[in-house]
């Protein structure tokens, strides 16, 4: 059994009973293949108003826990242990008993708020009916209550709102209906599973101001299930680290981060990008992957991955052994751990591949000459009426007036909110979609315009790596066949082709001896390695990154950036970078371009960029973005952008940022006018940084206050 009975904070315990007790849960789920043991002897105690955060990688069981709290497991799943919700036992209980507790005692926010919401019937319907489950209250009230609720979440318009459907909504707004059900009935406890994943940075700061506010709004005790170790780090009081089934560390969120007692948390933490840390410096990331669940275990589970590990380690089962009053771990050794970093610990996997290609060279990070150059790209998408003769009723202007140079042995970080048309200006500077005015060249040859057969030969120069591996390679194709397809196609396969494609396994890490396996036997980090290979394999000079680390675990993404750092080192690549995540960019790249609904505001080096941003864009972005430091998200200040991005089809006159800027309300009424008639252009700020803006100021949203970041 592995507990988290530690003492509550004072701060924010309500009462001395627990409003949600897990005591020794076991859940074993049977397949085919025989029973998956999900989760192994779990124990935590929360008491009203505390926030528990739940961590780890995909697969250790967070979610099956969370759903074994409100009964909603598979029918053929065996749960044992006990499971107490203000003193109800949920564990035994029939699915019409526990209608009792479910919403009214305890609420679940799931991750995708499309699955949560019914298409067919408006917001409000969906909220009053929670009400009206549990409450005896007239229509009127049960409405006047769904109004209350959405404007406590943050929706804008609450009263007109109420009335609109899901698919009216942005996933932001949707998530936060989604809040609006679970606040309904004042629930004891809320769960929260991975409620900002898929969402952008600055979106994702609005859920959990909301879920901030529906805390306090209820008092409810909050279980918040997520892989991101900074959102963790801001929001929750204590937190409990999950592999495999069971709780291997715990404690208050400040002992956890600031002195892990077990490797698995410290490797965790050490594979974290930070927006705090210096740019291109190593991540380090956990060696070989999470068992599997049917995997029957003795011993640590994480043993075959931990540089720890002795014999003891596969024969014997560490308990949660106290460290202090409020800090527990799992590990036979956890008192060799004080004092030591990630990159200590996992020495081995910082250091740079010993299988590089013959023709491999070093190379440099300094700033070549220009190799893409983009000049003024436009690009409008015709949107048409509904019926059988489908006239042209408007336009949707995705990329307007962009300009843009990536220089050699350089990375380029295309960074903006989902759908300011970042993925757009990619396959335009790629010509896979033609400009609607504007030039691209490659190495001063004009692109815009060429014909498939005439860019054939430049598409060995040019490849792109897609952000789903799985999507992008053809699941009928073995792994070989897949990397190896360019080198047929541009008739390069028969003089040493074969031999040409072990070698691009071994330069990314993979095994030349599963190449004959197919795409859904690899992980997806695996999968996105098969994908970087097949761009490879050409040889090219510049490679489109769109979007290749957002769905991947923390441990696997920080091998993926680190193979990039080390192929651009070793192959002289250029990268164009597309990514929301500047922590990831703060990582990758050596000039940031950040756009806004299809206009690019900013471009400046990385350093520049996070120390002096001058958009206020920009700043709101950077300052978005979660550091997996407790000390410094309290000490940090927030600027949260209200309301939504607006539509393309009709971009606000002016400054397109104007109607949700922070600056634009403390203007003066002349200084407005000059934003809503004219259009900023890029303005040099010195230094290789331009901002457009009428107003711009430079500052470090990460704060001045801070000394750069050492891992624990």
């Amino acid at each position: 059994m592995t507990s988290t009975n530690h003492a509550p904070n004072p701060a924010t315990a309500a009462a001395d009973a627990p409003v949600l007790s897990v005591t020794d849960l076991h859940v074993r789920i049977p397949t085919s293949e025989g029973d998956v043991h999900a989760v192994r002897g779990i124990s935590y105690h929360l008491r009203r108003g505390e926030a528990l955060g739940i961590v780890g990688e995909s697969g250790s069981g967070k979610s099956v826990s969370a759903l074994a709290v409100l009964g909603l497991l598979p029918r053929t799943a065996r749960v044992s242990g006990s499971i107490q919700v203000a003193g109800y036992e949920v564990v035994g209980r029939k699915d019409a008993e526990l209608t009792r507790i479910r919403g009214a005692r305890v609420a679940m926010v799931f991750q995708d708020p499309l699955t949560s919401l019914n298409p067919v019937h408006p917001i409000g319907t969906q909220i009053t009916e929670a009400i009206h489950a549990h409450r005896d209250v007239s229509r009127a009230a049960a409405r006047e209550r769904a109004v209350e609720l959405l404007r406590t979440v943050g929706i804008p318009q609450p009263e007109q709102r109420i009335d609109a459907y899901p698919h009216e909504l942005s996933g932001g707004m949707r998530q936060r209906v989604v809040l609006a059900i679970a606040m309904a009935n004042d629930p004891d406890v809320i769960i929260a599973d991975e409620p900002t994943t898929a969402l952008d940075v600055t979106v994702q700061a609005q859920v959990l101001d909301a879920l901030q506010a529906a805390r306090r709004a209820t008092g409810a005790a909050l279980v918040l299930i997520t892989h991101d170790l900074g959102i963790a780090a801001g929001h929750v009081d204590r937190v409990a680290v999950m592999y495999a089934g069971r709780i291997v560390e715990t404690g208050s969120v400040d002992e956890v981060f600031s002195s892990p007692q077990m490797p698995y948390t410290l490797g965790l933490l050490g594979s974290q990008p930070r927006m705090d840390a210096a740019p291109h410096s190593r991540l380090v990331p956990i060696p070989g992957a999470p068992p599997s669940p049917d995997h029957q275990l003795s011993g640590c589970a994480f043993a075959p991955r931990c540089p720890l590990a002795k014999p003891v380690c596969r024969t014997s089962t560490p308990q949660l052994t106290a460290v202090s009053d409020t800090h527990a771990a799992a590990c036979h050794f956890a008192d060799q751990l004080a004092g030591i970093r990630p990159e200590e610990l996992f020495a081995s996997n910082t250091a740079p591949s010993a299988n590089p290609l013959p023709e491999a060279v070093e190379r440099t990070r300094s700033r070549g000459e220009p190799v893409l150059v983009a000049e003024g790209l436009v690009k409008h998408f015709p949107v048409r009426s509904k019926g059988l003769i489908r006239r042209r009723s408007g336009e949707i202007h995705a990329v307007c007036d962009v300009s843009l140079t990536l220089h050699a042995h350089q990375t380029l970080a295309l960074v903006g909110e989902s759908g300011c048309g970042k993925s757009t200006t990619a396959r335009m500077l790629l010509n896979l979609i033609p400009p609607t005015r504007g030039r691209v060249s490659y190495r001063g040859q004009t692109l815009t315009g060429l014909s498939s057969s005439r860019m054939r030969p430049l598409r060995r120069s040019m490849q792109i790596v897609f952000q789903d591996p799985f999507a992008s390679l053809d699941p009928r194709m073995t792994v070989f066949d897949a990397v190896a397809e360019p080198l047929r196609i541009h008739g390069q396969f028969r003089n040493g082709g074969a031999e040409r494609v072990r070698e691009l396994f071994r330069l990314v890490g993979l095994d030349p001896a599963h190449g004959n396996r197919y795409p859904h036997e690899f992980s997806g980090g695996q999968r996105q390695r098969v994908g970087i290979a097949r761009a490879l394999a050409l040889e090219p000079e510049v490679l489109v990154l769109d979007e290749p680390v957002s769905a991947l675990d923390v441990s696997v993404q920080a091998g993926v950036i680190n193979l990039l750092e080390e192929l651009q080192e070793r192959l002289g690549l250029s990268y164009l970078f597309v990514s929301h995540d500047l922590a990831v960019v703060r990582h990758l790249a050596d000039q940031v371009a950040v756009m806004y609904l299809g206009r690019i505001v900013e471009t400046a080096p990385v350093e520049r960029l996070f120390t002096a941003a001058a958009h206020p864009y920009t700043q709101a972005l950077i300052s978005a973005v979660p550091i997996p430091d407790p000390r410094r998200e309290r000490a940090r200040q927030r600027i949260v952008l209200r309301g939504d991005v607006p539509s393309p089809m009709h971009p606000p006159s002016g400054c397109r940022f104007r109607t949700r800027c922070p600056v634009f309300a403390r203007l003066t009424e002349a200084e407005q006018a000059r934003c809503a008639t004219e259009v900023p252009t890029l303005a040099d700020h010195g230094n290789d940084h331009a901002v457009a803006c009428h107003y711009a100021v430079p500052r470090s949203p990460l704060g001045d206050a801070f000394p750069p970041h050492r891992t624990p």
